[in-house]
Formats: C-alpha cells, structure tokens, sequence
C-alpha cells in the first residue's frame, strides 16, 4: 500500500493560530499558545503518524515587521524553514482582513518555486459572518498564486479532517521519516521553558511579556517519578521584576502553578518546579543575550 510522508512548514503572522493549529492536529500539546502575538519563538516539528502517511509539520515563528535583534531571528527562523520542506501551509486570520505582514508572507512566498505545493488556510472561519466568508476568501486568494484553499477553525476542532485528507494529497511517496511513537524534535527540558513562557504570557500586563526569556537550570528526574526543574525568567528592566514575582510573590507563584500543570499533562508525571527571576538589560537587542537563551546561533 502506498505511504505518503513529508515535512509542511506552517508560515503566517503572528497570532493566526500555528501552534494551535498544530496542537489541534495532533490532539495533544507540544507548541506554546497564548492569546499574545509571537508566542512560538523557534522552529519546532510536530510529527502526526496516521495509517499509510506521517505529516511532519514544521511550527515557526510568526513573520512581522522587526524591531530589535530578536525580532530579526524570529523573521530568519520562519523564513528558513521554506527551505526544502515538501508543502508550505499560509495560515491566516480569516476574521480580519490581510494586514501588512500578511502582504510580506505573500510575496516572500510568491518569489518560491511553484514547484513546492502551497496551501492557503483560512482560520477563526468560526468567527467570521458566513455572509463575508466568500469575499474574505478571495481576498487572501488573490494574494498567493496557484495555492490550494481550506477552511478551518483550529479553536473548534472544525475542518481538520477535510485539511489532513488534503495535505496528504500533496506529499511525496515515501517511507517515514520518524518512529510512530514521536511526536515532536523538542526536548521535554525546551518544552518546559515555553510552557513556562506560556504562563507568564498568560498571567502578566501587556508591556512585560515580550521582553521575558526563561531559562531552564536544572531539569532532573528524581527516583520517586517527580521531575525537579528550576528556571530562570529574565527580564528586561528593574521595574519589570516587582510586576513579574507580585506583591508577596503572589504572580510567580501564579505563574508557577499555571506552568506546572501543563509540564505535568505533557509528561505525564509530577513536577517539582522552582522558579527565579532575573534582570538581563534590553536583552531583546543584545547579540550576546540572544546567543546565551539559543535565539542566535553560535
């Protein structure tokens, strides 16, 4: 029987819904999300094996308008992973029109070879008026030649099905890349931290996120089945630090909580999580910073 397989880079602005899409496909967690843009900051791999097909889709950060050093990377880390994939998958915000940084996609991936299938996801459909889902369509249609069209709503769980049966459509015959069992390239260790991430996202005032990094110190199996992990969440300036530990250290005991559980659901035993939190001045433009938190290659 024939055994489609290959890797599908999922590009888009930030905040259209790529992780979700990707946890949803999956039926389980292993990509960040919040409600905040720029939630994913590397590629990640999130490998779906069905009968007969393994779809390896590549999550990437979303692409914008850079304003710092770690901007440039995210942009660099989505484009990159154009390169030598099997299908690129545009997913957009079908609830609002295309926006600038959609227009960037479009050409970016105007410019590539015709000869990679491109598919256009229209997502959030669940939010837009049926009276406008034609007219939305045809907008971002015209902005991607020759590229397949699918409807879904990542949140709700609809059209994924019709979206996979497509997909598989488009990958090359081949055997598996990886073993059944696995379900993405990340280490649980690198995992943890985005959940870490994910929380304070989640949990803190809208001019402290982006400037956080977490790094994980210590991540260590104990013979009891706990895991003991202890992090660093660094941040751009002083006055960011009160925000982030809270009166009493209320909002990191918040945040550890809300992290903790997700480390948990993802590996399936009990966590023993300890967190810090340091200063890192303007880290977000400091080529040596970036290099120290893995957002810069060596």
């Amino acid at each position: 029987m024939t055994h489609r397989s290959g890797f599908i880079a999922i590009i888009g602005r930030p905040n259209v819904g790529k992780s979700t899409l990707i946890n949803a496909l999956l039926e389980q967690k292993v990509a960040a999300v919040s409600p905040r843009p720029q939630t994913t900051r590397r590629r990640q791999l999130g490998i779906l094996t069905i009968e007969n097909a393994q779809l390896v889709f590549v999550d990437t950060p979303g692409i914008h308008n850079p304003r710092h050093k770690l901007g440039e990377f995210l942009n660099q880390e989505a484009e990159e992973a154009l390169d030598g994939v099997d299908v690129i998958l545009w997913l957009v915000d079908s609830s609002v029109e295309p926006t600038e940084d959609d227009a960037r996609i479009s050409s970016l991936l105007n410019q590539i070879s015709p000869r990679t299938p491109r598919m256009l996801v229209l997502n959030k459909i669940d939010l837009l008026n049926p009276d406008a889902e034609s007219a939305r369509a045809e907008m971002y249609s015209k902005m991607l030649n020759q590229a397949q069209v699918q409807k879904v709503s990542a949140a709700k769980r609809t059209g994924l099905g019709q979206l996979l049966e497509a997909l598989i459509n488009l990958l090359p015959t081949r055997p598996p890349e990886f073993p059944e069992e696995q379900i993405t390239d990340a280490y649980e260790r690198d995992i943890a931290a985005d959940l870490i991430r994910e929380a304070c996202l989640f949990k803190l005032r809208d001019e402290v996120p982006h400037s956080l990094a977490v790094r994980i110190d210590e991540f260590k199996e104990r013979g009891n089945g706990m895991v003991y992990i202890a992090a660093t969440i660094f941040i751009e300036r002083e006055s960011q630090k009160g925000i982030v530990i809270g009166e009493g250290g209320k909002m990191l005991k918040a945040i550890g909580s809300a992290a903790r559980k997700e480390i948990e659901e993802m590996g399936g035993r009990k966590v023993f999580l300890e967190l810090r939190v340091k200063v890192e001045k303007d880290w977000r433009d400091n080529e040596n910073a970036l290099k120290k938190f893995g957002y810069v290659k060596k």
